[in-house]
């Protein structure tokens, strides 16, 4: 007795299922960031007053123990990097990257990466997965991305961003990473940090690098090269609400930003059901990262205020060359040019 099989999915189906697992992909980057914090610490919180409150204690005894590795490294797992799900993230925009120049494993590197926007998606999917293939395009490189010390104090947020390889952006932490014996640590910064997202707007490319330096003085003290990275297309994936810097709004953002260290803005998206309603899952936009040429860097244990300006000055130069280079063949018109505050 033969039995029946279902019939093939259409050509049509497979490419609605595909669409919608790539929006999942991308929808799940954006509920870690903003919802997994502050749910989490509901959760622990309303668990003291049920049954279960010996586990809300508990797990913050294990965060106390546990306060130091995040600036130690970390913990994270190799086979968190090829997770399908970052896979579907990288084609819903689709996310792209281009290599210019070899970055050999027998040095250590400090990557900027440029601009923040409001997720810094791209620099995530690249530099921390597998979805682009990084490890071939880079053999040898172990890559870190550093982002605010603050989001380690954050229960069960903590935990899943060290998973995937995230850690502070503090000098211990960082310290700590290029100090390691096994050369070929490769540490990406977000330069413009938290207060760069407020000025995120799509066309826009407001970088905040002129009083920046924190990264030069590490790269000067460890002696690791300097490698400017721009990622177009990562200021548009979102519509934004800015607000000019003489405007009480922006005056409260700023005050906001230095109590908490996170930058309240105001941004929205599309619906995942409706796409011309707003929501959480970003636009569908190209994004891709290009990673510069190295610029040595020699090694200073107390690295002057001229050695750093000089490097400072050579590097906001390479990444200017990078985006004109570049600017064209990824969308962007010629008459459009960075601007620094």
């Amino acid at each position: 007795m033969d039995v029946p099989t279902a019939p093939p999915l259409s050509c049509h189906s497979k490419t609605l299922q595909k669409q919608w697992l790539e929006a999942l992909g991308a929808l799940h980057y954006a509920l870690a960031i903003v919802v997994l914090g502050p749910l989490s610490c509901l959760l622990l919180f309303l668990l003291l007053f049920t049954r279960l409150w010996s586990l809300t204690v508990l797990y913050m005894m294990w965060l106390y123990v546990d306060r130091d590795t995040p600036s130690r490294g970390g913990r994270q797992r190799e086979h968190t990097r090829n997770w399908m799900i970052w896979k579907q993230q990288r084609d819903y925009f689709p996310i792209k990257l281009v290599k210019t120049a070899e970055l050999p494993p027998n040095q250590n590197y400090v990557l900027g990466a440029h601009p923040h926007g409001i997720m810094t998606t791209a620099s995530f999917c690249n530099f921390l997965t597998e979805c682009n293939n990084f490890s071939q395009r880079f053999p040898g490189l172990q890559p870190w991305l550093a982002t605010l010390a603050g989001m380690f104090y954050i229960p069960v947020f903590r935990d899943y961003i060290m998973l995937v390889g995230l850690l502070p952006a503090s000098r211990h932490s960082l310290d700590f990473v290029l100090s390691q014996p096994q050369l070929g640590q490769a540490v990406v910064i977000t330069i413009g940090g938290a207060h760069e997202s407020l000025y995120t707007a799509p066309g826009q490319h407001c970088l905040q690098l002129l009083n920046r330096k924190g990264f030069i003085h590490l790269a000067l003290r460890h002696g690791a090269s300097l490698v400017p990275t721009y990622s177009f297309g990562e200021n548009d994936i979102f519509e934004t609400k800015t607000f000019p810097e003489s405007s009480w709004q922006y005056l409260c953002q700023v005050i906001f930003k230095k109590i908490t260290g996170i930058s309240p803005c105001i941004f929205w998206g599309r619906s995942f059901f409706l796409p011309n309603s707003w929501g959480l899952l970003p636009h569908p936009r190209p994004i891709t990262t290009v990673v510069g040429a190295p610029i040595h860097v020699p090694q200073f244990c107390a690295p002057t205020e001229v050695q750093v300006n000089h490097y400072h000055r050579l590097y906001m130069e390479a990444l200017e060359r990078l985006f004109e280079e570049h600017k064209e063949s990824c969308g962007i018109p010629t008459s459009t040019h960075l601007t620094f505050c």
